[in-house]
């Protein structure tokens, strides 16, 4: 039967009748956009062969790419041009040779698994919108809090590792004091936490979204390796009593972002049981160390956190953003927290078991699948498969290391503990001078301008910074298992070539 053409509806002028997507032409532009990612980005940009970037300023880069949007849409050709300019002139952080970042490389299947998501477009907050994401993600949380070592718990995946150290500080203040959630913070003593001077900056920053405040975060002393001192803990949180502020939270760091240290997580839990504070251990870099059975020892006392936020998007490579708080908890603490009870969104009187509902239990409402890609990549190598890359990634790290020592102009900042390699290149011209002022301050010029050249030549990306009174020095971090031994070797050689004139 052919159907009848209906008589043009118009409303306000519009004509209602049919799509007016050219569904065809839709289509044809995503199977040609898909061949061009294929091409550019899956087996291009991964090739060592490749450049890791393409280097522009921004005032001409604003010029290649035609930024401006018109009244009128353009035509596919141009688009797909436009395409091709986005990814000629991005950073390749699936190229062997990006070292930039905690997290680098391509995953196939995490990319299979982002492409479905980003077509179905999903929200995860209800069962009845996200039935097999909800699932996926349940599963996931239940797994990584088995690695933990805890029997039972609760989770949330959320944009970022930042969040999830926000959730965690929020959590334990409202554990502490209930109340604040509908009264909030007036008339409340001066609430204090507590973390390493060698935290993620996301504590400062979550203290001061919530309403804590930066000068009530306390920051511990460290030792040479970057670790928290358990003793001057105990210390600060006494001195703070003292002077009539409320301690309720300690954050210790299982992976720092600069020297990659672990704090003595035991020592630190058995100070959190005599005071009665809340333990979160921020392992957003080091907590996929878990899933190995050689290194999982750097994690040891983890089990007796009360929280922890943990990013598979780093060592374990799910593709930004893939990031979990995981919580011991099991008396619904987090949706206790963060329940706003809509009603349009969760009703009672569904005709499902709505504890599936678990849209409640977070800050966000639209919230992207991200445990989708991290379930997909564990059931594609299995969980040996996942600590073959964490092995591997610190066997390379221990191969560059003792390369370091071996080669003249290059001097390791301290031996690591996890895949950090921080270290200086001392060009021929610094390399007999005597290691005083002038020396360090002609030093701290080398990294920056080094990392000019490389980024302008496009041969490899990697970071540098100055820490703890140290002036400017190279940290070299080791995640995608595209990575060799070869690429280790071109690392430094290219480092000596490109500052031996310096």
């Amino acid at each position: 039967m052919i159907a009848s053409k209906k008589s043009a509806v118009l409303v306000d002028g519009i004509v209602l009748n049919g799509p007016t997507t050219d569904v065809k032409a839709g289509e044809k532009f995503v199977e040609e956009a898909c061949r061009l990612i294929m091409e550019e980005v899956v087996l291009k940009a991964t090739d060592v062969k490749e450049k890791v970037c393409e280097w522009q300023p921004p005032e001409q880069l604003r010029q290649l790419l035609d930024l401006e949007m018109r009244d009128t849409g353009e035509p596919h050709d141009r688009l797909l041009k436009l395409c091709q300019d986005v990814i000629r002139f991005s950073v390749k952080t699936s190229h062997p040779r990006f070292f930039n970042q905690l997290y680098a490389g391509l995953d196939y299947y995490s990319l299979v698994a982002r492409l479905m998501t980003e077509a179905l477009n999903p929200s995860v907050y209800t069962y009845e919108v996200s039935p097999v994401f909800l699932l996926v993600e349940e599963a996931v949380l239940k797994k990584m809090i088995e690695f933990i070592g805890w029997k039972e718990g609760d989770g949330i995946f959320n944009p970022g590792g930042s969040v999830s150290n926000m959730y965690a500080m929020n959590l334990a203040r409202y554990k502490y004091c209930p109340d604040i959630k509908e009264k909030g913070m007036s008339g409340l003593p001066r609430f204090t936490l507590f973390t390493s001077a060698e935290c993620h900056y996301s504590m400062k920053k979550a203290a001061s979204f919530l309403g804590i405040g930066t000068e009530n975060v306390c920051f511990v002393e460290t030792d040479g390796r970057g670790k928290m001192i358990p003793e001057e803990l105990e210390k600060q949180i006494w001195q703070a009593r003292k002077e009539g502020a409320a301690p309720f939270l300690v954050c210790a760091t299982s992976g720092t972002t600069v020297l990659g240290a672990f704090d003595p997580l035991d020592e630190i839990a058995d100070i959190c049981e005599r005071h009665g504070l809340w333990l979160h251990v921020d392992a957003s870099w080091g907590g996929s160390a878990l899933v190995s059975r050689k290194h999982r020892k750097l994690l040891r006392g983890i089990h007796r956190a009360d929280s922890v936020a943990w990013n598979p998007h780093k060592m374990l490579m799910a593709g930004v953003q893939c990031c979990a708080l995981l919580v011991k908890d099991k008396s619904d603490l987090l949706k206790k927290c963060y329940s706003a009870e809509a009603s349009y969104l969760f009703q009672q009187d569904k005709f499902y078991d709505i504890s599936y509902d678990t849209g409640d239990k977070s800050i966000q409402c639209s919230r992207k699948p991200d445990a989708f890609k991290f379930w997909m990549t564990w059931k594609a190598v299995g969980t040996l498969g996942l600590e073959e890359r964490v092995n591997r990634a610190l066997a390379l790290s221990r191969y560059l290391v003792e390369e370091i020592k071996k080669r003249e102009g290059f001097k390791l900042l301290m031996e690591p503990e996890y895949a950090n390699i921080c270290f200086w290149y001392i060009p021929p011209s610094l390399r007999e001078m005597e290691e005083g002022p002038e020396f360090w301050e002609k030093l701290s010029l080398v990294a920056p301008a080094i990392k000019e050249r490389m980024m302008k030549k496009g041969s490899l990306m990697l970071g540098y910074q100055p820490h703890q009174g140290k002036v400017n020095f190279f940290r070299q971090v080791v995640i995608s298992p595209q990575v060799s031994r070869e690429d280790m070797d071109f690392l430094l050689d290219e480092i000596d070539i490109l500052g031996r004139d310096m």
